[in-house]
């Protein structure tokens, strides 16, 4: 089985590799990583913008200093070297969530299985997120991967805490991660993450002390700069709504019911999922629940589907029917790159207020399948008995 496994990734490696070839992308945010990481270190970086077409006609820098920090050595090879040197690394960065995953799935007496990774990693490179993420240069596989190779490797909470922290420092989308420290009582690994945070914070307020007070005392709340919440591209709560009710969504009481909704979901899929010490339903639960309530999570921050549709597939109470109709459901809108056909028909409106009801209820496809995520978690049924939930030896053994 791991031989033709394996035979299913190099042919999968294989189209990818011809499909860049035949289509190269244009990595725009790699591009911006490039050409503002540089600023921050002479005071212009959240000045920059490059020009692109509309509905969003520039591209700013939006990540914290610390960021920009991390980037600078982009700035260094040639473009060509250094697209091809991201997109290899965002490709064995699918690898190492699809591994890391697995190592949270298979715990007990179940170990990680190759076969199941190798098919897994086949599969994950065609997913639209992974493929909106490859061609637009986005850090997001390498930001996942990340987190999870903090979170299910090293053995000592100050390597768990300090990967996921430094992961939420360049991007705070990853920060939300942290409720999984804190749902497993993982307090030193908590406080590790925040330290960690915070430490690679202060230390970009110490190079950019101007950039650093620009962006955590005014851009950081300013959601328009990153783009128009209304558009389909935002698959988040709040963007589903705007579609839906129009964009005074925030002033009614929609968005506080939706939000107190998903939050008692995310809370009683934790609980459910640490009682069974079921670590990746635990992860899933937080990481949806963090894109589901940002105001902005465009299409290619769902990289978290593979996880979750691993965790379907795979995961305690896989033989329900809740769990296949929404694996079923991930795959129609992943597979089926439901999301760049609506962003090609919202593309062509002429006035995109109001939005076509046509278009708003497909265009929620990633909140419905989130939402359905977690409440299959929380029926999920017992799996293995109920283990104290800071036990990690299952996973490092």
């Amino acid at each position: 089985m791991t031989r033709h496994a394996g035979w299913c990734l190099g042919a999968s490696l294989t189209l990818h590799l011809l499909a860049v070839l035949a289509f190269p992308p244009a990595p725009l945010d790699l591009r911006v990583y490039r050409e503002a990481s540089p600023l921050v270190l002479t005071g212009g970086l959240y000045g920059y913008g490059l020009h692109t077409n509309p509905p969003i006609p520039v591209l700013p820098f939006t990540y914290p200093p610390f960021a920009a920090l991390v980037f600078l050595p982009l700035a260094q090879p040639p473009w060509t070297a250094l697209v091809v040197l991201w997109q290899a690394a965002s490709v064995a960065a699918v690898a190492v969530v699809i591994g890391c995953a697995d190592r949270l799935l298979s715990t007990g007496s179940e170990r990680p299985a190759r076969s199941r990774v190798l098919l897994w990693t086949a599969a994950g490179l065609w997913l639209e997120p992974v493929r909106h993420t490859l061609d637009q240069g986005q850090v997001n596989l390498l930001l996942c991967a990340l987190v999870l190779a903090a979170l299910a490797v090293p053995r000592t909470p100050a390597a768990r805490g300090t990967g996921l922290g430094l992961a939420a420092a360049v991007k705070l989308t990853p920060a939300f991660g942290g409720l999984y420290l804190l749902a497993t009582r993982q307090w030193r690994a908590a406080a590790w993450a925040v330290a960690a945070a915070a430490g690679a914070t202060a230390l970009a307020w110490v190079i950019a002390p101007r950039e650093s007070a620009r962006y955590w005392f005014g851009l950081l709340t300013d959601t328009q700069r990153i783009g128009p919440a209304w558009s389909v591209r935002n698959q988040s709560l709040r963007g589903a709504l705007e579609r839906l009710l129009g964009p005074d969504t925030l002033a009614h009481l929609a968005w506080w019911a939706g939000l107190a909704v998903v939050t008692a979901l995310a809370a009683g899929a934790v609980r459910r999922a640490v009682r069974h010490h079921d670590l990746l339903g635990v992860l899933v639960c937080a990481e949806l629940y963090g894109l589901l309530v940002s105001p902005i999570a465009w299409s290619h921050h769902w990289v978290w589907c593979l996880p979750t549709m691993m965790w379907l597939a795979h995961g305690p109470g896989r033989r329900r029917l809740l769990h296949r109709v929404t694996l079923a459901a991930w795959a129609l809108a992943t597979v089926g790159r439901l999301v760049p056909l609506l962003i090609r028909a919202e593309d062509r409106l002429p006035h995109p207020r109001p939005y076509p009801a046509l278009l708003a209820w497909p265009g929620t496809a990633y909140t419905v399948c989130a939402v359905l995520s977690l409440l299959a978690i929380a029926g999920s049924p017992d799996r293995t008995p109920a283990r104290e939930p800071g036990d990690l030896s299952a996973i490092r053994a």
